[in-house]
Parts: C-alpha cells; sequence; structure tokens
C-alpha cells in the first residue's frame, strides 16, 4: 500500500525531481542492501544521557560576553 502511495506521489513531480528521487532511493538500497549492519547502527544512536560525564560547560555560560556589551 506504501509503495502504491509512493509511485503517485512521483507521478506528480517534474522529471528532475524524479531522477533525484530515483539518485536517493537508488543510494538507499545500496547502502541496505551491501551492509545491513547499518540498520542496526542506526537504530542503536542516540539517547538520554549518552553524554553525560563527557561533556563540561562553565558556570558563567549564560553570562553576557564582554565583546558584546557595547550592544547592550
Amino acid at each position: 500500500m506504501l509503495e502504491h502511495e509512493i509511485l503517485k506521489n512521483i507521478e506528480k513531480l517534474p522529471e528532475s525531481v524524479k531522477q533525484a528521487v530515483f539518485d536517493y532511493t537508488d543510494f538507499l538500497v545500496k547502502r541496505y542492501a551491501e551492509s545491513p549492519q547499518n540498520q542496526v547502527e542506526t537504530a542503536k544512536r542516540g539517547g538520554l544521557g549518552i553524554w553525560q560525564g563527557k561533556i563540561w560547560m562553565s558556570d558563567d555560560f549564560d553570562e553576557p560576553l564582554d565583546d558584546l556589551k557595547d550592544y547592550m
């Protein structure tokens, strides 16, 4: 069903955009067909707290910058 809806939308596009859609889908097919692990890696990305303990932020981060005093 989804494939049919995609094809209906593609039929409405100009030829130059159809070529871009083809190029992108061709890229996706090659990426996932050659390396199924990419699908798993994409699913594992992100998550809350993954940078915890790896980033430091100054205590005065929200304070106005001295360089901008003339504009405030």
